[in-house]
């Protein structure tokens, strides 16, 4: 169920932390900047972990996306997550 109060910053900043989560970093999401590669030196996000991450960002915004937001999509850089996830939480 889209929620029409949800927060940019709070997403990106959800976004970024499972980001850096399925990459096994330890940095602040704040060092992650919004066109870093998904797929490049610093990033590595596997298809399967999108699917854990969708659960996960549920959990963190408090929202309810669809099972296959991800489906059919093609994500080179974080922004395009984030504006994914901020465009359907609308």
């Amino acid at each position: 169920m889209p929620a029409t109060d949800i927060d940019d910053a709070a997403v990106a900043t959800a976004v970024k932390k499972m980001l850096i989560a399925e990459s096994r970093l330890t940095m602040s999401p704040d060092e992650l900047s919004d066109d870093e590669p998904l797929n490049g030196d610093v990033l590595r996000v596997s298809s399967l972990g999108f699917l854990g991450m969708l659960i996960r960002l549920e959990d963190a915004l408090d929202v309810t996306l669809p099972d296959d937001l991800f489906t059919g999509k093609q994500f080179r850089v974080v922004s395009d997550i984030v504006d994914l996830v901020l465009r359907d939480c609308r």
